[in-house]
């Protein structure tokens, strides 16, 4: 093998390892994303529950 294919192969590799990374950044950034949505998701829920429970006795002591 010459220099100029071990050159070929040596960044042939330093490109799929980026590729690599840069997923393995994005599937991250997803992974927190969705944490933070689901989060925001049962705080909404949780508030709503208590307005609607609150409303629910108001309305039931009229």
């Amino acid at each position: 093998m010459d220099t100029a294919e071990l050159e070929a192969k040596v960044h042939s590799l330093e490109t799929a390892l980026a590729v690599q990374e840069a997923n393995l950044a994005g599937a991250q950034a997803t992974q927190a994303a969705t944490h933070s949505g689901t989060w925001s998701v049962i705080v909404a829920g949780a508030a709503s529950l208590v307005v609607g429970i609150a409303l629910g006795v108001t309305i039931s002591k009229s």
